[in-house]
C-alpha cells in the first residue's frame, strides 16, 4: 500500500525540510545549542471524513565528543499498517558545531525493499562537495555532487532554522537553497506566509509560523509535492504540523509533545 510509504516520505522530508529558512537574509537570534532533544510525531491520513493514524516518527539530537552533533529521524508504520505495507525508514546526520553537515545516511526498509544511501560532505573554495554512495541489493552506485555556497541534507537544515529572527523575514517572498538527497542536487524554494493558529490532535491551539516548500531538480521539474509546515512561535521553534498532498487525500504529521509558550 504505497500511501503508507508516502506517509513516511512526508514525515522524513517534511519535518526536517521545515527548517530550510536558513537561506533567508535574516540574522540569527541568540545562538542555540543542544545537549539532547527528542521530538515525537503522529502521521495521519486524511480523506474527507476519514482520519487514520498510520505511522509514527521520532526526531532526536545529541552532542558528540568532538563538539558537533548527531541527529536521527526514525519513522515506522503502526501495527495495523504493518499488515498491509510495513515501513521502517531511518535518517542519520553528523554535523559540525555550527550545524553544517559532515555525513548523511538514509536507511530504507519498505516491505521487501532494502536500500542505504550515504553522503560525505566536504568544503573548499566556497563550495560544498558531496560524495554519494547508494547501496542496493544487486549494485552499488557512486555519485559526486557540488554546489556553490553551503548545501545541506534533509537533517542538518532543521537545526539552522532555530537560530533565525523571524521578525526580519519578508512575508510572501520566495527563497532558494540546495539539498543533497542521496544521488541528486535538489533546489528547495521556500515561501514564508506569516503567522496563524494551528490545532494539534490533542485539540490544543498554538501560534505558528507558516512556511511552504517546493522541491525541484533539473531546472523546474518537481521532485516532490509541495509541503506546508507550521513552526511554533515559542523559543524552541518546534515543527507543529506538516501537511502534504497525496493522489487521494492528504497526510498530516502532528507534533505529539509539550509546547513552549
Amino acid at each position: 500500500m504505497k500511501i503508507t510509504v508516502n506517509f513516511l516520505k512526508y514525515a522524513v522530508i517534511g519535518i526536517v525540510s521545515a527548517v530550510m529558512l536558513n537561506v533567508f537574509t535574516a540574522q540569527p537570534a541568540a545562538a542555540r545549542t543542544y545537549t539532547s532533544e527528542t521530538l515525537n510525531y503522529e502521521i495521519v491520513y486524511h480523506w474527507g471524513l476519514i482520519w487514520k493514524h498510520a505511522a509514527n516518527a521520532r526526531l532526536t539530537i545529541k552532542r558528540t565528543n568532538n563538539g558537533g552533533y548527531y541527529s536521527e529521524l526514525v519513522g515506522r508504520t503502526r501495527s495495523w499498517a504493518d499488515k498491509v505495507y510495513p515501513v521502517r525508514d531511518t535518517l542519520k546526520c553528523w554535523m559540525n558545531s555550527n550545524f553544517t553537515p559532515t555525513k548523511y545516511m538514509k536507511l530504507t526498509h519498505e516491505k521487501n525493499y532494502y536500500a542505504k544511501d550515504v553522503v560525505n560532505f566536504s568544503y573548499a573554495n566556497n563550495t560544498t562537495y558531496g560524495k554519494c554512495v547508494r547501496y542496493r541489493t544487486n549494485r552499488t552506485e557512486r555519485v559526486s555532487l557540488a554546489s556553490r555556497g553551503v548545501a545541506y541534507d534533509m537533517m542538518s537544515v532543521f537545526y539552522m532554522l532555530r537560530n533565525l529572527d523571524f521578525g526580519a523575514l519578508q512575508k510572501n517572498k520566495s527563497y532558494k537553497t540546495v539539498v543533497f538527497s542521496g544521488k541528486s542536487k535538489e533546489t528547495l524554494t521556500i515561501r514564508y506566509k506569516g503567522t496563524q493558529m494551528v490545532k494539534l490532535r490533542n485539540k490544543s491551539s498554538h501560534s505558528a509560523y507558516h512556511i511552504t516548500f517546493t522541491f525541484t531538480q533539473d531546472g523546474n521539474k518537481k521532485s516532490s509535492d509541495d509541503i506546508d509546515a507550521y513552526l511554533s512561535t515559542g523559543p524552541a521553534r518546534i515543527p507543529l504540523l506538516l501537511v502534504g498532498q497525496l493522489p487521494v487525500g492528504e497526510v498530516k504529521c502532528y507534533y505529539g509533545g509539550s509546547i513552549d509558550k
